[in-house]
């Protein structure tokens, strides 16, 4: 700080304590942004010139908090998310969730500490409609821009990317039915979190839709391969001739369940998987499932958060994208 500034005369301009004024000079995290924003434009207006640490660029890095990358969409997400920061200019930093790991919150706050710009969340305690929303309105009173990845939930403010999973479950049940199966399972992971909710809601609907007062046997269970092994037994035995899978790791447990039991892929038993992993279209026998729009949607927010950090984006909106249902040959005909 040079002598040349009156922190009286400061704190008098921008309407705060000369504590205050201090804070902000010193580069302390315990400001307000409008505050530190008020301290800063009243250096401006008063002639001084600002101390060497207020004067460095704001930070380019952004946060990328995605669960575990042992399903292989998420390393898609942090691949795609990488290569558009770092074409944008933008500093990504990778953080990953393992069990029994760094948590959500600790990555939050050691960004906040390297004074990141912002944060994309994917698939994280957004999606948990158990998770406390009460760490999100605490980004927003830090002033960090952050934007979430599938999981639209009412009570997070952020602008959320998420793919249509009632549309595209639904769109799965009239290709099943298409090939003359009628009595089809979901196999989805656990209920509390929001696209689960959302593929269960598309199900449900289109199966009253199309066989109205008919069973729509659902079972939840885990994103793994052995939930899916395990919804796989409970779903045969419930008499379906076809399952779709909220899952591409799911939908190869039952796969591998099935070939165990000696049951045929597609002769027997029909399998729907979701995402499109990588290698997906290689698996025996390949298997027919969803698309992401992965592309699109990092695309779509970085777009925006880049927009909330400059300040030069318009009204910040979330965005829901369609996937495309590949089809493949891991379904066929209802046998007879």
């Amino acid at each position: 700080m040079t002598n040349r500034i009156r922190l009286a005369d400061l704190a008098q301009q921008a309407g705060v304590s000369t504590a205050t004024v201090s804070r902000v000079l010193n580069g302390k995290d315990t400001v307000a942004p409008s505050t530190r924003k008020a301290v800063l434009t009243a250096l401006d207006l008063l002639g001084y010139e600002r101390p060497e640490r207020l004067r460095q660029r704001p930070s380019r890095l952004i946060g990328m908090i995605v669960p575990e990358l042992t399903n292989p969409i998420f390393p898609i997400f942090a691949q795609n998310l990488e290569s558009t920061m770092a074409g944008a200019g933008y500093t990504p930093l990778l953080c990953t969730q393992t069990a029994g790991g760094i948590t959500e919150d600790s990555y939050v706050q050691m960004l906040v500490d390297q004074h990141a710009a912002g944060i994309i969340f994917v698939s994280g305690l957004h999606a948990d409609t158990q998770a406390s929303a009460d760490r999100y309105q605490r980004l927003e009173e830090l002033g960090i821009p952050y934007v979430t990845l599938n999981g639209n939930r009412p009570d997070v403010a952020a602008p959320d990317f998420s793919p249509n999973d009632a549309a595209a479950i639904a769109q799965g049940v009239r290709h099943l039915g298409s090939l003359g199966h009628t009595h089809v399972g979901l196999a989805m992971g656990p209920d509390r979190f929001i696209p689960s909710q959302q593929k269960t809601l598309g199900f449900s609907e289109a199966m009253e839709n199309l066989y109205p007062g008919e069973p729509a046997p659902i079972v939840n269970t885990l994103y793994t391969v052995e939930g899916g092994q395990s919804a796989a037994a409970q779903l045969i035995d419930m008499g379906c001739t076809a399952i779709l899978c909220g899952s591409d790791i799911m939908a190869l447990g039952a796969i591998r369940y099935f070939e165990s039991s000696g049951l045929s892929v597609p002769e027997d038993i029909s399998i729907i998987g979701y995402d499109d992993s990588p290698l997906m279209a290689f698996t025996n026998p390949p298997l027919t499932t969803f698309r992401q729009p992965v592309r699109s949607m990092c695309e779509a927010a970085l777009s925006t958060i880049s927009g909330l950090i400059d300040g030069s984006g318009t009204s910040p909106r979330s965005l829901t994208f369609q996937s495309e249902l590949i089809v493949r040959k891991s379904t066929g005909p209802c046998p007879k």
